[in-house]
């Protein structure tokens, strides 16, 4: 796909769906984004990404349409095809809550969705945003998108940001998988588990970030009630609940010496402590006995 020169998608209103499948493209192919009914020339260039339009999913020739799939088909989206196309799919579905439910939005409408959702149809409308409607309505407006357009701009860093989280996500929970530790801690009432991620070196800038999608991918979701994790800010760790467990309160704690901070309503702790041994102590002396 290096030869890529054009991406075009379809004409008239916008939605997320071709939005956001054009944005993930110009953030690897930094080409003018064209808005019109592809020709057969254009289904056949495989330097042109037909996104949205053509009903043809032949990613050989770079062509992403969905809407010739059958109705029963799972839902399916431009952006689900593309992702698939570059072999991120699943992480994407993994890391990104919002993409199931645009798949279902862009394939079966809002009130499918909301009943997919369990939710009543005036929650799906409750939940518009003035920037969506803005960039929607203004990439519709416009035939062609190139470098130095705001919404091109606007595009590209909306994809380089997407794919940025989910390759950064998959990196970090392999960087998790190689340095974290479950701990089972013996308690009156049955053991605490709490999931300890050493400091290490270098650090990463968000030591907490995958964290909870780490605990979720090993099934360990269900038992887990605490974290501990590198300070940011200092030399020490950070511990808080997981899923905010209430078996947890780290208020009980907040007389020790090597606790410097305690939030009010329990949930989260700061230490200077670096020992395992004491590490393990603060953990059972925040436990609720049950």
């Amino acid at each position: 796909m290096s030869n890529i020169h054009t991406i075009l998608t379809h004409p008239g209103s916008a939605h997320k769906d071709e939005f956001l499948a054009c944005s993930i493209l110009l953030a690897l192919y930094p080409v003018p984004v064209v808005r019109r009914e592809p020709t057969a020339e254009d289904l056949a260039d495989e330097n042109i990404c037909v996104v949205d339009v053509g009903h043809e999913h032949a990613p050989a020739r770079q062509n992403f349409d969905h809407h010739q799939l059958p109705k029963d088909h799972p839902p399916t989206c431009s952006i689900s095809l593309i992702l698939k196309h570059l072999g991120i799919y699943e992480d994407a579905r993994t890391f990104c809550e919002w993409l199931e439910v645009a798949e279902w939005f862009d394939t079966r409408g809002p009130s499918s969705t909301a009943r997919w959702l369990g939710v009543k149809d005036t929650v799906v409308s409750r939940l518009y945003s003035p920037i969506d409607g803005t960039l929607l309505r203004r990439f519709a407006l416009a035939e062609r998108l190139q470098e130095g357009d705001p919404i091109w701009a606007v595009m590209r860093m909306i994809g380089e940001d997407l794919l940025g989280w989910i390759k950064g996500m998959r990196h970090q929970l392999n960087f998790i998988a190689a340095h974290a530790e479950f701990w089972e801690l013996p308690t009156d009432s049955g053991p605490l588990h709490v999931l300890f991620m050493p400091r290490t070196d270098p650090m990463p800038a968000e030591p907490s970030q995958g964290l909870a999608r780490f605990i979720e991918s090993r099934g360990m979701g269900s038992s887990v009630a605490g974290l501990i994790y590198p300070d940011r800010r200092g030399g020490g760790y950070g511990l808080s609940r997981f899923d905010d467990d209430a078996r947890l309160d780290f208020t009980r704690i907040a007389s020790y010496n090597d606790v410097h901070f305690t939030h009010a309503r329990g949930f989260i702790a700061k230490t200077s402590a670096t020992d395992l041994g004491q590490l393990k102590k603060l953990m059972l002396g925040a436990w609720v006995p049950q």
